[in-house]
């Protein structure tokens, strides 16, 4: 049985609304260049999503940093801050209000600049009866969550029911053993380098498709699980040799330098106190969903 703090956490109210996805004024342009020059117009990251879902696939599609399901945020900077520190992932989250009140579905993800918003998966029917301006309202537990045995890991965004979900065991040589669907090189780690690692997502570089199969990390589906080696997390994103972080699988692939599919972190460990083991149900939904 895991040794953490558990009877110390406090669980929190914070609420965001379903976004609309926001796109420049006019004069700005609505196209973006992609990695091989060519402008570009396709879905980008808010709103309700209808047929991309948690478990489905992160790239492929005609879209840039898509993300999955319902993306919620609330209208008060301050607030917004708030929901997308103290939000973990695994926690319930609920519908207050429209056709689809009283729906329950699950934080999933984060993304950070240009967006900041918290990412939850519904069902769905529910998901067609929602609209832009919904309030989800998300019980969020988890922030300041500690494991007594680990006590320099450090766990960001992560529940105590994704942890217990996870059932992560000690190697003989007194590692944390977490499984993840993949392991990933630091060299492709891209944007989100030197931002905040509490309430945005680390992005997977795609423009180099034969090291991310070197990786093993072309099929990637949203809610993997996914080491970064000699990657720090702890207070901001940055590369640290002998580094280790997880994360999960949020945002989709990109047509851009320097982006792909983005990571919420949910550990860190500076003296790489944790082992990734490669397992093939390292996915949230397969983790946390019926």
């Amino acid at each position: 049985m895991l040794n953490t703090n558990l009877s110390s956490l406090v669980k929190v109210s914070v609420l965001g609304e379903i976004s609309n996805p926001a796109m420049p004024g006019l004069p700005a342009s609505p196209y973006f260049v992609a990695a091989d020059g060519e402008p570009m117009l396709v879905p980008m990251f808010g709103g309700l999503v209808y047929n991309v879902r948690l478990g489905d696939r992160a790239t492929g599609w005609a879209a840039e940093l898509i993300q999955p399901g319902v993306s919620i945020k609330h209208p008060k900077a301050d607030a917004n801050t708030a929901l997308g520190v103290y939000a973990c992932l695994g926690n319930k989250a609920r519908v207050m209000n429209g056709r689809a009140a009283g729906a329950t579905g699950m934080v999933i993800g984060k993304s950070g600049r240009f967006a900041e918003h918290v990412i939850c998966d519904f069902g769905a029917e529910d998901i067609e009866k929602m609209a832009p301006g919904d309030k989800v309202q998300v019980q969020a537990y988890g922030i300041g969550l500690t494991l007594n045995d680990f006590p320099k890991i450090n766990f960001k965004s992560c529940s105590p029911e994704l942890l217990e979900a996870l059932n992560p065991d000690i190697s003989s040589d007194g590692k944390l053993v977490v499984p993840v669907k993949g392991i990933a090189p630091s060299v492709l780690a891209g944007a989100g380098a030197g931002l905040s690692n509490e309430s945005g997502a680390l992005n997977l570089q795609t423009s180099d498709p034969k090291l991310l199969a070197e990786a093993g990390l072309e099929d990637l589906r949203f809610g993997d699980i996914v080491a970064v080696t000699d990657w720090d997390s702890r207070y901001g994103h940055g590369y640290l040799r002998g580094s280790i972080i997880i994360g999960v699988v949020c945002q989709g692939g990109s047509f851009r330098s320097g982006y792909g599919p983005g990571l919420a972190v949910i550990m860190s460990s500076k003296e790489g106190e944790i082992e990734p083991v490669k397992t093939e149900n390292a996915n949230l939904k397969r983790l946390m969903t019926k």
